[in-house]
């Protein structure tokens, strides 16, 4: 891609939640942007760290860690990196927008799957 994309743009593009959609990709990883309200579902990524940057609301990340549990809140401007492997589960009581960066090919759901699985979406062309 070499045309700019603001993030908001493309968040005003689509309506659903818990499906993330490129904005980018550089070298082997997608730059995405995600609106997200209610509870997801406990997973981990094994293979990989998943960047999360808020936009806009609030999220609390709760994690699973060496029989560990806490959770992580972020606001508009925090990010956070949940490392490979770590159990977490984002949660938004109000619709949180944010930015999601992780390799190509990265499941939403990760070893979880079930109903809340996407597809990743592309933003409609401007």
């Amino acid at each position: 891609m070499t045309d700019v994309r603001n993030l908001f743009a493309a968040l005003d593009a689509f309506d659903g939640h818990w499906q993330p959609h490129r904005v980018t990709s550089l070298n082997d990883y997608d730059v995405k942007v995600v609106k997200v309200l209610g509870e997801f579902v406990w997973h981990t990524h094994p293979e990989t760290d998943e960047l999360f940057l808020v936009l806009s609301g609030e999220l609390t990340i709760g994690l699973r860690e060496d029989g560990v549990e806490r959770e992580v809140v972020l606001g508009p401007s925090d990010v956070f990196v949940v490392p490979r492997g770590v159990e977490h589960r984002p949660r938004a009581d109000v619709e949180t927008a944010a930015v999601l960066v992780e390799p190509q090919g990265t499941v939403n759901t990760g070893d979880a799957g079930g109903d809340l699985t996407s597809p990743l979406r592309e933003l409609p062309p401007r």
